[in-house]
């Protein structure tokens, strides 16, 4: 029986983001470990486990409001530390996937936070890491649950000096990832497989840093985006992301037969193909900070344990380990807050040991992975061979909405700030058909498609300074 006087003990796997967050949540609830297989760095700086962090990443505006809800006051310190909130898409220069300019409208109240990711992540470190009811266990490699197929009883580590021990606890949260064994740790306890779905458009990233030309911080420059067309295989796309230190990260694209090379003297040639030539223009006078980084592990994995019969207590998987994403559509980190919070809400009305406790905290936790999944597979199954299966008729139809949603926000702000309601996560997919959308999308008034980007003179300008 029970204790009813002893503190519920968690185990976090994974120092991520995502397994901040949920330790985060948890800390009101039960002791928490948290076992991370690498060293966290010392300040704003690369950590091992994280390859993809020299690309460009964004926090959309329903992550914003995460982020303060998990820990108050954690936006304005990445602000304070050297990041921005900018206006979607009042300070942003965005083409659209079906070749469309988005008019920079500010009469919306979304706001994303950008910033270089090993700033991000190290704010969050330092909000988190020194709480005194958190054990922190670094240098830890997680190899296996304990317990059974009704119950996870714990996780078999081991330590930096080779030594095997078990943490017991009363849940275990999987946050490793992309690279999570948690199909294969629940298969060697007597469950069945988890359903996986894969969705690849084969897209490569590169990315290169710059010194930022003419930018000052009474004057920032917009983001620029470029996106990918997936009628027009093979898909190119790009960014420029103003971050701290007068930098710009510059991120490049490419499907299959298309994609960017390691090799910097074709990093602007490539810039200048994509569907409108306007971040080539403005790089290929740009001072580059060092070489050019590559990742081509882009797929949208998802992995359905909210749907499994069988669920042991005890265990519950979040983050990129349920479904990983193209990083193009820049949800991870918004998807990562969200899902935290949801396990918070839980634990505020259930006990951690109660029975059915983490099957609650594994379908809370899917939500926002799943509809972060919806709005990226919409878009890749669009691309040759990007899947076995072809996408389902309801996918087919959402995307073929989703274009023209974007085509009407594009000259619309009501029909705007809808479609970023539902880009940002504030929001499910019904918000794009409200009234706000559907009546300036079939009645009007329209304004005209604009035919270049909104860049003003004055940007320009500075850019070549």
């Amino acid at each position: 029986m029970p204790d009813p006087t002893r503190r519920p003990t968690a185990v976090v796997i994974g120092g991520s983001v995502s397994g901040l967050f949920a330790a985060t949540a948890l800390l009101d609830h039960a002791d928490v470990t948290l076992v991370e297989r690498d060293q966290f760095p010392e300040g704003s700086a690369p950590r091992r486990g994280v390859p993809q962090a020299r690309h460009a990443h964004l926090v959309w505006y329903g992550g914003v409001v995460a982020f303060d809800q998990l820990l108050p006051g954690l936006v304005d310190q990445v602000v304070t530390r050297g990041a921005r909130l900018v206006h979607i898409m009042g300070d942003m220069v965005s083409r659209a996937p079906n070749e469309v300019w988005f008019r920079r409208f500010t009469s919306t109240h979304h706001r994303n936070l950008v910033c270089s990711r090993d700033l991000l992540d190290s704010v969050i470190r330092d909000r988190v890491l020194p709480d005194t009811r958190l054990t922190v266990r670094q240098s830890t490699t997680a190899l296996s649950l304990t317990g059974d197929r009704s119950r996870v009883t714990g996780v078999r580590i081991r330590t930096e000096g080779h030594q095997e021990e078990v943490l017991t606890a009363d849940l275990v949260i999987d946050a490793t990832g992309r690279g999570s064994q948690a199909p294969r740790w629940l298969e060697d306890l007597g469950l069945p497989r988890v359903t996986e779905r894969e969705v690849n458009a084969g897209v490569t990233y590169a990315t290169r840093l710059y010194h930022a030309p003419g930018t000052t911080a009474d004057a920032p420059f917009p983001l620029v985006n470029v996106q990918a067309n997936p009628a027009k295989a093979p898909g190119r796309g790009g960014i420029i992301l103003p971050v701290e230190g007068g930098r710009w990260i510059v991120t490049l694209s490419g499907t299959r037969g298309g994609e960017p090379t390691r090799d910097p003297d074709a990093f602007t040639d490539f810039a200048l193909t994509l569907g409108d030539p306007v971040i080539g223009e403005l790089i290929k006078d740009a001072d580059p900070i060092g070489d050019v980084s590559t990742t081509r592990s882009t797929a949208n994995q998802r992995r359905y344990y909210e749907k499994m019969r069988s669920w042991p207590d005890g265990f519950t998987v979040i983050g990129d380990a349920i479904a990983g994403y193209n990083p193009v559509y820049g949800h991870g980190i918004t998807a990562a807050a969200q899902s935290a919070l949801a396990i918070g809400t839980v634990l505020r009305t259930t006990s951690v040991t109660a029975p059915g406790t983490s099957r609650r905290l594994q379908h809370a936790a899917t939500r926002p992975v799943a509809a972060a999944w919806d709005l990226a597979v919409g878009q890749d199954a669009r691309y040759p061979g990007a899947s076995d299966a072809s996408p389902a008729w309801t996918e087919r139809m959402l995307a073929r909405f989703v274009d023209q949603a974007v085509a009407t926000g594009a000259r619309n702000p009501r029909a705007l700030s809808a479609l970023l309601d539902v880009m940002s996560m504030e929001k499910p997919a019904t918000r794009l058909f409200s009234p706000d959308m559907l009546i300036p999308m079939l009645f009007g008034p329209k304004k005209p498609h604009l035919q270049a980007p909104p860049l003003a003179e004055s940007e320009r300008k500075n850019a070549t300074l």
